[in-house]
């Protein structure tokens, strides 16, 4: 209120734009405003850069505020009357003022509020001067975004100046998109208003006229030629290209498939006549004798373009909305698709064009994704002209030219990442669902991968000097997808196994002997990171105890061995050590129950051991390396030291193996990798655990599994270390990542369990329980010995209950009831601490949520109590939550009586 009147007093009088102090005034008032507007009255907003968060809560008691429509005019003149760089705050106080909860107004007030905002865009409109600033422009396309986000179409028609609003709107959205590198960014609100206007139409129940019908396919048709004129500007000047965007091309494009099937034939006829005519002017430039490079660029960029929107146009098909003669639009539009895929690949390896390449992929994707795949039907009529042209009469025949361009892209475009990523991404996308499956691996081409998948027929899968070593990262897709494939009817054909495997097995037959006389490190090396991204795609794809077998019977032990020493020799190089690494977490993961191996068979206990060994190595050498500068120590330690913890939490999880059996037998491979375990993490700070997202997303599961089944571990450790493990439970309590905060939570309530438990067992002190409680008394002595560290926990735990947003309020329950059973005392100067900090008219409901919380609850009993603990704190939150919401609640830290 205090800013709006000092705006009104302000516009009331001539503005002095040249009046520095006027202008300051202006700019902080305005930004009062807007910091008011922004406000998180309710307290939800997770993700403050989202712009998706289009509500402004705006408390009941303003409403008398938003119901004047001289609040809305003051902004609207405000924005006619300033400069650029106010009028855009202006804007941006209206994108919050058309965002305001629908709630606030009844209907004929939402009605009349929204015919005020309508009235400002158009007298925008029809004076569009202050547009042609960037930063106007960008909030104005926001505003006209936040409109259709705030009111349903329905209302929107209803407000007299819709017809010609509506006719203004889409003139704005041609002539923005028609200027394509003009605040390119701001497009994306523009696209979203038409998408959601679309979008809406089946749902209008209004006899009013919407106009989309008349308005959507011009705005389709302006991006379409926009983009299609670009081309020659961009390949003229050298300009970036904004295909080589995309991100952005394919964020855009999603919003255009919506608009395109609005009047869809329109969009069909358009695309038709443009496509074949860019297809007759590429063909007579492909057969002239002087071929002129620029213009060949350009006539490929633009069907660059055009096979996007094929592709695009063809994703938009909408089950409900669609009819026979939209799908025989798409099968006209489709064939010249293809035709233009024989036409390319004809040309291989002499001419070849990567943008045309990646939008060919792009269109399969959406075919697939809209015509081919198990629920759809034969029947298709997307079918009948690309029967006649192509010969291809339902998705089988589609499948087989899928497969065909698979492997021609496989074969001559081994040296180009981007095309064999989109391709094997292609491959793996169709290798998902049994049925797909099953039709595919009856095709020809599908047998040839399946018998040849060699460098001679895929280049890709080569290890020569002229590929990166980051560019072997796509093998393991590849590899995932084939094997899916080999699995549709291998069975427990071993021959056919050791057929698939024949490549590998020769590779490694080669490594083998290179290792045993003196060898090429390079070609070594690279040999190795091939093979182990092969092998972990194949073990990614087998799911079944049978497959599996076979895997671990080809690999073990002489394939495993020339992998440990590889981690020997390499260990300074990740490009090396993280492949093998990756590959030995995944043989561990006992994915559809896979390891669970036979009675008879020791196959558990020997992949563990290799498991161990290769650990052992890495933490060890990788130790030797002494202290790393800052941007060294991910990729060269803590990277391999996160990929160890995830495969030694999948060992100890998976129950496949009985770790009793080790100490049984006197077989110490156990125990060497749980103190790889420690030295690699003594070696690790406490900030790095939680600031490097994936090296704590493997320590705290891990760290919990060890907690829930290796109590006797934990309590045999040293002071130091249990001090440090015990520190970085307190610490990621508080993280923000709920993977994190529910482990620590988890492996803390295992923790105070077992000393629960112990405490009442010595109690009572059976004979029988010597041994274990000399366990529990080392646990014991050290809480002694360190009284601080338990009530510092149960401190960070209740704040987090009482003062945050706590997301996982279950896990947080299940360790508090211990804490508290074991630290009554303090519990009790903790609550008395809080309630004395409050005024004296909260201090009896304070005191009642408390008695509240502990009611039903027997002291002597942690397990049985649990359950009726995590009902008690839902409530002790919501109570406490109302009690402290007025003023006098105490600052988190109070609770703290620790610092």
């Amino acid at each position: 209120m205090l800013a709006c009147s000092l705006l009104k007093e302000l516009l009331a009088k001539p503005l002095n734009l040249q009046d520095q102090q006027q202008q300051s005034l202006a700019m902080h008032l305005l930004k009062l405003v807007l910091n008011c507007l922004n406000f998180d009255f309710i307290g939800n907003s997770a993700d403050e850069s989202a712009d998706d968060l289009c509500t402004v809560q705006i408390p009941a008691n303003w409403r008398t505020i938003f119901l004047e429509p001289e609040t809305l005019d003051l902004f609207f003149d405000l924005y006619h009357s300033l400069p650029p760089m106010l009028s855009q705050l202006a804007l941006s106080c209206l994108v919050q003022f058309a965002s305001t909860r629908r709630s606030l107004f009844s209907n004929p007030e939402r009605a009349k509020y929204l015919g005020n905002l309508i009235k400002g865009v158009k007298r925008i409109l029809e004076n569009p001067q202050g547009l042609s600033d960037p930063s106007n422009y960008h909030e104005f396309c926001r505003f006209l975004a936040r409109l259709k986000t705030n009111y349903q179409l329905g209302e929107l028609v209803m407000v007299k100046e819709y017809p010609e609003v509506i006719r203004l709107i889409a003139n704005f959205t041609i002539t923005s998109l028609q200027h394509w590198e003009f605040a390119p960014n701001s497009v994306h609100y523009l696209l979203t208003l038409w998408q959601r206007m679309v979008a809406s139409v089946p749902f209008v129940k209004s006899t009013e006229p919407h106009l989309l019908d008349t308005y959507a396919p011009e705005i389709t048709k302006a991006y379409i030629t926009s983009r299609l004129e670009s081309v020659p500007v961009v390949v003229r000047d050298g300009l970036e290209d904004p295909l080589d965007d995309t991100a952005t091309v394919f964020q855009q494009l999603e919003q255009l498939c919506t608009v395109s099937r609005c009047e869809y034939e329109k969009t069909c006829t358009l695309l038709v006549q443009l496509f074949d005519q860019n297809a007759r002017n590429y063909q007579k430039l492909l057969h002239s004798s002087g071929r002129n490079p620029l213009e060949l660029t350009v006539q490929e960029g633009r069907l660059a373009w055009l096979v996007y929107f094929v592709g695009t146009v063809v994703g938009g098909r909408l089950t409900y909305t669609s009819t026979d003669e939209h799908d025989t639009m798409d099968g006209e539009l489709s064939c010249r698709v293809f035709q233009l895929i024989s036409l390319l690949d004809a040309q291989l390896p002499r001419s070849s064009n990567e943008k045309v390449e990646l939008a060919i992929l792009w269109f399969l994707d959406q075919f697939r994704k809209t015509y081919v795949g198990d629920q759809l039907q034969r029947t298709s009529k997307v079918y009948a002209r690309m029967s006649e042209v192509l010969g291809i009469t339902d998705d089988s025949h589609v499948l087989e030219t899928f497969v065909a361009k698979i492997v021609t892209n496989l074969k001559y475009w081994g040296r180009c990442e981007p095309v064999i990523s989109r391709t094997l991404q292609f491959l793996n996308d169709l290798s998902v669902g049994y049925i797909l499956l099953k039709k595919l691996v009856k095709i020809d081409a599908v047998k040839f991968m399946l018998q040849t998948h060699t460098s001679k027929h895929f280049p890709f899968l080569g290890v020569n000097d002229n590929y990166s070593l980051s560019d072997l990262r796509c093998r393991t897709t590849f590899y995932t997808a084939l094997t899916r494939l080999l699995m549709v009817d291998l069975g427990e054909d071993e021959d056919e196994f050791e057929n698939f495997m024949l490549p590998l097995t020769v590779s490694f037959e080669t490594l083998t002997q290179i290792f045993n006389n003196s060898f090429k490190q390079e070609e070594a090396k690279r040999m190795l990171i091939g093979l182990a991204r092969d092998l972990r795609g194949i073990a990614f794809a087998l799911n079944t105890k049978t497959s599996y077998t076979m895997l671990f019977d080809w690999i073990y032990p002489s394939y495993l061995t020339v992998l440990q020493r590889a981690i020997e020799l390499w260990y300074r190089e990740p490009a090396c050590t993280t492949p093998i690494l990756k590959l030995m977490a995944e043989l561990m993961q006992n994915r559809s129950q896979r390891l669970n191996f036979d009675v008879s068979s020791p196959n558990g206990i020997l992949l563990f051991r290799e498991a161990s060994k290769m650990i052992c190595t890495y933490g060890n050498q990788i130790l030797s390396l002494g202290t790393l500068s800052k941007d060294q120590v991910y990729p060269l330690k803590l990277k391999g030291i996160s990929i160890c913890y995830s495969a030694l939490k999948s060992a100890l999880c998976g129950n496949y193996v009985s770790f009793g059996v080790f100490k049984l037998y006197g077989d110490n491979h156990f125990d060497n990798v749980l103190q790889a375990f420690v030295k690699m993490l003594l070696s690790v700070s406490h900030s790095d655990l939680l600031q490097y997202r994936k090296l704590s997303q493997s320590y705290y599961p891990l760290l919990e599994c060890l907690t829930q089944d290796h109590m006797s571990f934990i309590t045999s450790l040293e002071p130091n270390v249990l001090i440090y493990i015990l520190t970085s439970v307190s610490e990621g309590l508080t993280a923000l990542d709920t993977i994190v905060s529910s482990s620590c939570c988890a492996s803390l309530d295992y923790i105070v369990t077992y000393l629960f438990k112990h405490i009442a067992k010595e109690g009572k002190k059976p004979l029988r329980c010597k041994e274990i409680s000399q366990e529990g008394q080392r646990l014991l002595h050290f809480m002694q010995q360190n009284p601080e560290v338990l009530p510092q926990m149960m401190s960070i735990l209740m704040n987090t209950i009482i003062f945050e947003d706590c997301r996982n309020q279950w896990s947080v329950s299940r360790p508090l009831l211990g804490l508290i059973l074991l630290n009554e005392k303090y519990f009790s100067e903790l609550r008395a601490s809080l309630i004395t900090s409050q005024p004296d008219s909260k201090r009896e409901v304070l005191n009642q949520c408390f008695r509240n919380l502990m009611e039903g609850v027997e002291q002597n009993l942690l397990v049985k109590n649990r359950d009726r603990f995590t009902q008690n704190m839902s409530v002790f939150r919501r109570d406490m939550a109302d009690a402290l919401r007025n003023e006098g609640a105490a600052e988190p830290s109070s609770l703290d009586m620790m610092s």
